[in-house]
């Protein structure tokens, strides 16, 4: 029974041990970005994220290339020349969006007001979102069917 205590009283301790600290825990995380088509948000899914606040370092890595993590994206079939709005927390200070079509061709462009004007040419198309903040940068990724 005293072994069990002290076996007890030892995983407390390492659990305890192991965390963020409550007052960065609450002021540091993976920031959320959505992509709203229709005034419907849908949730993108993140690549790559680092982020370093005073004593706080966090890093995260993707073990997908861009084309994976797409596949977990549920594809959102668009209208051509529609206009979307890409919505990241903790207001990023820039925000790089990275375009490929079916061919292979990326262009990329600096978003402003938070919308991109979708192309007029129909096909499957891959966005990869940068987003910067002094503390750090994040990646999502998301894709579309524009008809």
């Amino acid at each position: 029974m005293k072994n069990l205590f002290y076996l007890m009283f030892i995983v407390m301790i390492i659990a305890g041990c192991n965390g963020i600290p409550s007052s960065q825990s609450d002021s540091v995380g993976q920031p959320e970005g959505k992509v709203i088509v229709d005034h419907e948000g849908y949730p993108m899914i993140i690549g790559e994220f680092e982020w370093k606040d005073d004593d706080f370092e966090a890093r995260k890595i993707s073990p997908s290339d861009t084309y994976g993590l797409a596949e977990e994206f549920e594809t959102l079939t668009v209208e051509k020349g529609d206009k979307i709005k890409i919505e990241i927390d903790q207001n990023p200070s820039s925000i790089i969006v990275y375009q490929e079509n079916e061919n292979g061709t990326i262009d990329n462009f600096e978003i402003q007001n938070n919308e991109i004007t979708l192309p007029t040419e129909k096909g499957y198309y891959i966005y990869e979102v940068v987003a910067k903040w002094n503390e750090g940068k994040s990646t999502y990724v998301f894709d579309l069917n524009i008809e």
